[in-house]
Order: C-alpha cells, then sequence, then structure tokens
C-alpha cells in the first residue's frame, strides 16, 4: 500500500483552481479527507466512485419518491452524499492519473440521468401527495433550466475556444497554453471584474477578489448550485416550492450574464484578431530580421 499523503497534499494535487462556492465550502472539506482515507488503495478508481455515487443516486431517489417529510429530508442527505463521492472521483483521477475518456462521459451523463431522475421523484412524490399542479411545473422547468444550463455552458466554452484558438493562431503561438475560455460559468469567472489604473476598487470587486483567493468562482448560482439548492435546501428547510423559484430565477439571471459576455466578446472580436495579426506579423519580420 502507498504512503498516504497529507492534507497539504491532496489540495495542491486534487483541488481545482477554481470551483463553486457548494463545492469548495461543502463538499471539498469532506471529500479531501475521504481522498486521503482512500487514495492508497488503487483499486479504488474513479469508475469505481462514480458507480457507487449512482447508487447513492438511486437511493435519493427512492427517498424522494416516497414523499413524507422524513423521507424527502433522507433524500437530501443521500444526495449530497452522493455529490461528495461523484467530487471524489475527480480527486483521484487528477491524484493517480486514473481518469479516462470514457469515465469522463459516464460521470457527465450520470450527473444528467441524476438531475432527471431525482426531479421526477421529488416534484412526482409531492403532487402524488398533494395533487398540486405546481409540482409538475416545477418538475418540468428543473429538467429544462439543467439541460439549458450545461448546453448553453458547452456552447459558450465551445466559441470561447475556437475564438482563443485564431488569436493564438494570429500571434503564431500554436502549440503553447491557450487563455482559459471565457464566459464558460462552470470553468470560469464569467464576472469577473476588470480593474484598470490606480483607481479606487468597488465593494463588489474586493468580495469577488476575495471570492478567487479562496478558489470560488464568482458565478454564485451555476448548475451546482442550482441543483443543490432544488434537492438539498428546499427539502431540507420544507420551502421546495419557494427554493426552486428562487434557484431557477438566479440561475438563469447568471445565464444571461455569461451569454452577454459571450456577445460582448463576439463584438470585440474582430479588433482583437486584427491586432494579434499585427502582433503576429511584427514578430515574423523580427525574427526575419535577427
Amino acid at each position: 500500500m502507498a504512503v498516504r499523503l497529507t492534507m497539504p497534499e491532496i489540495r495542491e494535487r486534487t483541488y481545482k483552481p477554481k470551483d463553486a462556492w457548494w463545492t469548495v465550502l461543502l463538499v471539498d472539506p469532506v471529500a479531501g479527507r475521504l481522498v486521503q482515507l482512500v487514495a492508497p488503495y488503487r483499486w479504488i478508481t474513479p469508475d469505481l466512485l462514480t458507480v457507487l455515487a449512482t447508487i447513492v443516486g438511486i437511493a435519493s431517489t427512492v427517498c424522494f419518491a416516497l414523499g413524507g417529510r422524513w423521507w424527502i429530508v433522507a433524500g437530501a442527505l443521500l444526495f449530497h452524499v452522493s455529490f461528495v463521492v461523484d467530487c471524489m472521483d475527480g480527486k483521484i483521477a487528477r491524484l493517480n492519473g486514473t481518469g479516462s475518456v470514457f469515465g469522463g462521459w459516464f460521470d457527465f451523463m450520470f450527473d444528467r440521468l441524476r438531475v432527471f431522475m431525482c426531479t421526477l421523484a421529488l416534484f412526482g412524490g409531492q403532487y402524488a401527495r398533494t395533487h398540486e399542479p405546481i409540482y409538475l411545473w416545477l418538475s418540468t422547468i428543473v429538467i429544462f433550466l439543467d439541460l439549458f444550463r450545461y448546453l448553453n455552458g458547452g456552447q459558450i466554452a465551445k466559441y470561447n475556444r475556437q475564438m482563443n484558438a485564431q488569436i493564438a493562431q494570429a500571434r503564431g503561438l500554436v502549440g503553447t497554453a491557450a487563455p482559459e475560455p471565457d464566459g464558460d460559468p462552470e470553468s470560469t469567472d464569467a464576472d469577473e471584474p476588470v480593474v484598470a489604473g490606480s483607481g479606487p476598487v468597488s465593494l463588489p470587486d474586493r468580495v469577488i477578489a476575495a471570492m478567487r483567493r479562496h478558489r470560488m468562482r464568482p458565478h454564485l448560482v451555476s448548475g451546482i448550485e442550482f441543483e443543490m439548492f432544488v434537492f438539498i435546501v428546499g427539502p431540507l428547510t420544507g420551502w421546495l416550492i419557494g427554493t426552486t423559484i428562487a434557484a431557477g430565477v438566479l440561475l438563469l439571471a447568471f445565464e444571461l450574464l455569461v451569454t452577454l459576455k459571450l456577445w460582448i466578446t463576439t463584438q470585440r472580436f474582430p479588433a482583437r484578431l486584427a491586432k494579434a495579426e499585427a502582433e503576429g506579423a511584427a514578430r515574423r519580420e523580427d525574427m526575419v530580421t535577427t
């Protein structure tokens, strides 16, 4: 059995540079400790952890479907456990270099399947108990918003990568590390402040800077927070309808923000590309003259 790593080593080698605030505050402290315990056992692979997270997610679905007050509380707690285990598989993959393309696909598809099953179980269970049509509407809205958020995030990341690649090519920097995509709310800071000069920094800018120092993205309601409020906060507090509506409105607001940022980026792109082409031409000229 391999030597057990220290927590500073676990944090350095497995934690993402930036992550959702829910993950940083409520998941990583637990997942990191668990990774420290299981990392020496190489038979505990990322795929095995994904399967385990799937089993716990199914148990959460069953509890939600039963619909009673304490059943949905149990479902919320199991949903969080499932998410913690799901986060562990990525950490183990980064730590041991045991990730795979199929594992990434399986992990993503499980996440979407878990949300779909838990949505039908949670709101379907409440509809069966109350016969209130609002639960049917909420189930449709939750599934739509979850799919929209991940489709929108993927497309934004795709087009930002394309623009960054074109600029890198124009500068003659092909083969070097491209800038991180601007606007994918799951991996970048869509609302990162731009501070110019030496003027005063606003309170929101200071708050965002403090969040970044603690690895938290300023995108306060991403897909992760949306899911956690719907499937954990709502069931635990008993305010399922109000929490779901509030989380949905906030998710849409932040999605509009990153979409606006993409639009602004595309408007500035021709000028940025022209400047990059000029820089590339100057660099090539310098190479010829020297």
